[in-house]
């Protein structure tokens, strides 16, 4: 069966997967891994928003990245049946007028810091958060943590710097990585952007099962 392994692992809490609705926010290097990752793992209810096209430096580090100038979400869905594609620019007016009511959790695999603090301020009792997995090489040294807690991680600190700017007082798990940079340009490696897909959906399916 399918799920057979699955099953073993999570006993009947894994119908909780089946059951879950998940919103995934961008699906590139982050999000394409952990759309992958939810989809193997027993969650089919996932809709997916991004609006970008594949170009040829995605090649390196995104799923669905052999189809250069397709709309990514159409491609996903080629791969990913059963997930549900939104094209559209997640900014502050989209976060603004988006329902997020439906969803069991929230995954944010975005770049756009004003659109990470909008979506902190409306979704963040059920948000998971990626900061940032580029000019880094040593997947082991990617944790999670409340956004608070992050260190060493130049784009998780200007997250908490906007955040307390807009008076942000709550809370949020946040996937960080205290690496240094090994670039200054925004050099990329498929072993950590990947793994920071996968230990968010890790994330994801740990509080789906606690729920």
């Amino acid at each position: 069966m399918r799920y057979e392994r699955c099953r073993m692992l999570m006993g009947e809490d894994f119908e909780k997967l089946r059951s879950a609705k998940v919103l995934l926010l961008g699906v590139g290097g982050v999000g394409s891994f952990c759309l992958d990752c939810l989809f193997r793992s027993g969650v089919e209810d996932i809709t997916i928003v991004d609006f970008d096209r594949y170009d040829e430096t995605n090649q390196n580090r995104q799923i669905g990245s052999d189809r250069v100038g397709a709309v990514k979400v159409h491609r996903l869905v080629e791969l990913y049946p059963t997930v549900t594609p939104i094209e559209a620019k997640i900014d502050a007016d989209w976060i603004e007028n988006f329902d997020f009511a439906p969803y069991d959790l929230v995954l944010d695999a975005i770049d756009d810091i004003r659109a990470k603090i909008a979506l902190a301020h409306k979704t963040w009792p059920k948000l998971i958060s990626a900061t940032g997995g580029a000019r880094k090489l040593d997947p082991t040294k990617i944790e999670i943590a409340s956004i608070w807690k992050t260190y060493g991680d130049p784009f998780a600190r200007k997250i908490r710097y906007e955040l307390k700017k807009s008076e942000f007082k709550e809370d949020y798990p946040a996937l960080f990585s205290p690496e240094s940079p090994k670039c200054t340009q925004k050099g990329s490696f498929v072993g950590v952007t990947g793994s920071f897909g996968l230990a968010m959906c890790s994330a994801a399916v740990r509080k789906i099962l606690d729920s």
